[in-house]
Parts: C-alpha cells; sequence; structure tokens
C-alpha cells in the first residue's frame, strides 16, 4: 500500500461519517457478510482495487459489524453475468463498471460512461445531484438490484493498437475490444467489436483474436500488459471521459439492512469517491513514460478528423438509444441539460493556458 492509500483511507473513512452521519450499526438487521463478486480480476489496480477500498470503509463506519468478502472475476461467476446473478440472488452482491450492464438495462450504457460526454466533475454532479441515481435505481427495481455508484474512473486511454490510426477509414475491418456505447460507435465506422473481461485480454490480443483493445487507465494497462504486445497507444479516452463503477446488491438481501446501516453504505460509498478521483491522477504519466521508453510504444492522439467522426458517430449512436428506451431518454436529455447549465459555469471558470 503507498503512501497516498494509507493517507486517503483515514481521511475518507472521516469523510464518510460527515456524509453519512453514520455511526456503528448498533442493533443490526441484514447481513453481517456479504459474498461480493466483481467483474475485475481481484486487487486489479485501481478498478478491483476500489471494492476492497469500499469493503475496508464500510467495515471502518460500522466498526466491524458489516464485511464485503470481494471475489475475482470468476470466482464465483463471470464477469460478464455479474449482474444477472446479483438480480436472481445467486450471488449477494456485486462490484462492477456499470455500463456492462447496457444490453439487459441500456441506461446502463449511459450512467457507465457518455462518449464524448461530461468528465469526472461532471458526472459526480450528475450522479449525485443532477437525477441520474434515481433515474439508474428506476430502471435497475425491475431487475430486483440496488445500486450504488461508488467509484469514478479518470478520463481512460483511446486504446491499444498494431497500426497507425490516420483516418476514420482506418477502423473499417478492425477487430477490437471495446466495451460499452464505445462499441457501437466503432461499429459504425466498420469495425467489429467485442466485449472481453479483463482476465481474456491479454491472450485475446496477443494470438490475434483481436486487433486491438482499450480497457482503462495507464496504470491499470500496465499491469494488464498491453505495452509487450502492442505498438501504438491512443489519446484520449473519447468513449470515457469519465465512468462510473458501482456496488450492486439484491434488493431482498439489501432490504433486511436498517436504515442506519443503509446509511453506513451510502456513507462508505461517498468515502470510496474520494478516493477513487484523489488516487488516479497523479500515477498515469509515469506508467506512459515506461511505455515510451522501456517498452517502445508510441503513445500518440487521433487526429481530429478521426475525433469528428467518432462524435457524429456518437451523437447518432446516443439518439439511437435514447429513441429506443425511455429510461436511457430520460437520463440522456437529463445529463445534457445538466452539462449545459453546468458547463457553462465551467466555461467561465477556465483559466487560459500559459
Amino acid at each position: 500500500m503507498n503512501s497516498l492509500t494509507k493517507n486517503l483511507i483515514p481521511a475518507a473513512a472521516a469523510a464518510a461519517l460527515a456524509f453519512g452521519g453514520a455511526t456503528s450499526a448498533g442493533a443490526q438487521g441484514g447481513p453481517s457478510e456479504l459474498d461480493v463478486a466483481s467483474t475485475f480480476p481481484k486487487n486489479l489496480t485501481y478498478l478491483g482495487e476500489g471494492g476492497e477500498k469500499f469493503a475496508d470503509l464500510l467495515a471502518e463506519v460500522t466498526e466491524g459489524e458489516i464485511t464485503l468478502n470481494i471475489h475475482g472475476d470468476g470466482d464465483l461467476v463471470p464477469a460478464l453475468e455479474v449482474f444477472n446473478a446479483v438480480s436472481q440472488g445467486s450471488v449477494q452482491a456485486g462490484w462492477d463498471w456499470i455500463g456492462y450492464w447496457g444490453g439487459t438495462v441500456p441506461v446502463a450504457g449511459l450512467a457507465g460512461a457518455m462518449p464524448f460526454g461530461p468528465g469526472p466533475e461532471l458526472f459526480l454532479g450528475w450522479m449525485w445531484e443532477g437525477g441520474g441515481l434515481e433515474i439508474l435505481q428506476d430502471a435497475y427495481d425491475e431487475y430486483n438490484v440496488q445500486v450504488l455508484p461508488c467509484h469514478l474512473t479518470a478520463p481512460e486511454a483511446g486504446g491499444w493498437f498494431n497500426q497507425e490510426i490516420n483516418s476514420p477509414e482506418d477502423f473499417e475491418g478492425l477487430t477490437m475490444r471495446i466495451s460499452g456505447l464505445g462499441g457501437k460507435v466503432l461499429n459504425k465506422l466498420g469495425a467489429s467489436t467485442q466485449l472481453i473481461p479483463a482476465s481474456e485480454l491479454y491472450v485475446a490480443l496477443e494470438r490475434g483474436r483481436i486487433d486491438a483493445t482499450e480497457f482503462s487507465l495507464p496504470i491499470i494497462d500496465d499491469t494488464l500488459g498491453f505495452a509487450e504486445i502492442a505498438d501504438y497507444y491512443y489519446f484520449p479516452g473519447w468513449h470515457q471521459p469519465a465512468s462510473w463503477n458501482s456496488f450492486i446488491i439484491n434488493q431482498d438481501v439489501w432490504n433486511q439492512y436498517t436504515q442506519e446501516e443503509k446509511d453506513q453504505f451510502w456513507a462508505a460509498c461517498k468515502a470510496n469517491i474520494i478516493w477513487s478521483m484523489g488516487s488516479a491522477p497523479e500515477a498515469q504519466a509515469d506508467a506512459i513514460d515506461k511505455f515510451e521508453e522501456e517498452e517502445g510504444v508510441e503513445v500518440k492522439r487521433f487526429p481530429d478528423e478521426v475525433l469528428d467522426a467518432l462524435r457524429k458517430a456518437s451523437r447518432e449512436v446516443l439518439e439511437e438509444e435514447a429513441a429506443n428506451d425511455p429510461h436511457f431518454k430520460e437520463a440522456y436529455e437529463s445529463l445534457l441539460a445538466y452539462m449545459e447549465t453546468a458547463g457553462r459555469w465551467q466555461e467561465l471558470q477556465t483559466l487560459p493556458k500559459e
């Protein structure tokens, strides 16, 4: 555990008390232990680690009366089956990236990450104060799942490639692992996209099952070894300028907890967001330097022509999804309105670069 993490956990625990007004659990209603199926390999840097931090914070806030046993991808159920397992009650709870469930709950694709959408600050505001959480929970109610967005991820990379992307036409015929709505966007540009969990990505790229992949932040991509088998690392992460991970729990289990215990879950959740936002920014540059200097990777930005085409295709995908699902439509319109209102404030406050 690095010094930053050591400092953040006590601070986050104190923030949990401030956010939630929580005290120790007292008279307990729900289970004292929960098995949590993660969509990430156990202790995967930052993403899987976020579930472990949430468990630590919850244990602190409840003085050890509620504990979470975090199980890695595949330990209880395969990564991409976590939502259904929680919904059906075969697993009590899960730790996920929200966007993985867009095929089942379309609005989850938008709540997970919006292509060319808000950065972390605006996405945080919309989720917690702009109505996003209420819309998402309304959609999840149909599946008997309670959602707690507990981890806000910084902007991701655009992906790893073994060929240069100089024009939109370079996506034609490309087979790429990309998650969420970004996959539908690239399909419009002629790519063939797949959703593959983290634990299978290295082999898929190494053996040519896919031509390219994206996954997350540089520090996470480093642990997955992509620099060993890809030549180009592209930015920006147009498909995920910010993204949400969440703790999900079967509602029958959730409803066993007292209101005080539920408040403690929410308090630990909000404190975990502080950890996720505070621990990400500084470390990324060192990982990028390592890719260039030690692995010989060429770090590039997508040309403006490519970004323009991706933005146009993104708008088409978002509008199509909104036309097909009422929850998605409500969330999309709500998020656009929030971005316009809050975004004006950000623009007025933006300082010029030297």
